[in-house]
């Protein structure tokens, strides 16, 4: 796991994430997935362009089965973006750097 991002559970969701001061992009993910492995070094990335402007954070859908179905996430990886404790945007699937980039300078 890169420096810049947290691994959380479902208990410690609300505190990461929901009470976050800062946008927080969550990605749900599995091992076995690969296009959640492919699309980890683009948000490890990230995380050091925008680290202290956003919060980044990982939740193994497996290990944490609460939270994905409270955001009804069907297939990972999915990327949802909060800020001020509400869903920003939301991307399902491999897209590019430069996407991801986008939505995090508008939430910012």
């Amino acid at each position: 796991m890169a420096a810049g991002i947290v691994e959380i559970e479902d208990s410690s969701f609300d505190t990461e994430v929901m009470k976050s001061d800062l946008p927080v992009l969550v990605d749900f993910w599995a091992p076995w997935c690969g296009p959640c492995r492919a699309i980890a070094p683009l948000v490890e990335e990230l995380s050091v362009s925008f680290k202290g402007q956003v919060k980044f954070v990982k939740c193994n859908v497996d290990d944490n089965p609460v939270t994905p179905g409270k955001f009804e996430i069907r297939s990972i990886p999915t990327l949802i973006f909060f800020k001020d404790g509400k869903v920003f945007d939301q991307i399902v699937g491999m897209v590019a750097k430069a996407k991801l980039e986008e939505i995090i300078k508008k939430m910012i």
